[in-house]
């Protein structure tokens, strides 16, 4: 894994929007789902951070594939050394941003080996569209079920898993 400070000179250097995006460095010690974490930050003297990851969206924990996504990202990542670059947080209190294992985005990585989708914005496909449409072509994961519900239309219909 990179140092930090080669990390935040990286940044610098590709411009003023992404120098504002935070690094963080910790071990994952938790996996909520396909797309939520819990990491320790180095030097153990702050609180957990919960992380959503930016720009997908993993079947919640009730619906069709939401076992297979968490069994992934935990077995992927939990109890790993991680790089985290949180841009923000979400309406819920969770850091946004993208997980990065040994200098691999698992953002990405869980599209690609079908365990969520590119998260949509109006008519974009997302950032990870091109991760998606290679799974759907594979029939990867989620994307071999013909009756996979995107998460977003699913909590629509059905609510969230959490009891009330």
């Amino acid at each position: 894994m990179r140092a930090p400070g080669v990390i935040a000179a990286m940044l610098a250097a590709s411009g003023p929007a992404l120098a504002e995006m935070r690094v963080i460095e910790g071990t994952i010690t938790r996996v909520s789902d396909g797309d939520t974490v819990w990491m320790q930050p180095d030097g153990g003297k702050r609180a957990p951070i919960k992380l959503r990851l930016q720009g997908i969206d993993a079947p919640e924990r009730c619906q069709a594939w939401g076992e297979q996504s968490r069994a992934a990202l935990a077995a992927r990542v939990l109890q790993r050394r991680v790089a985290v670059s949180v841009r923000s947080k979400d309406d819920y209190g969770r850091a946004l941003g993208t997980l990065t294992l040994d200098g691999e985005d698992i953002n990405a990585w869980m599209v690609g080996h079908g365990h969520a989708w590119s998260a949509r914005w109006h008519r974009s496909v997302g950032i990870y569209g091109t991760q998606e449409q290679s799974a759907r072509a594979s029939r990867k994961g989620l994307f071999a079920q013909q009756d996979a519900i995107e998460p977003r239309h699913f909590r629509k219909s059905h609510g969230s898993c959490e009891p009330s």
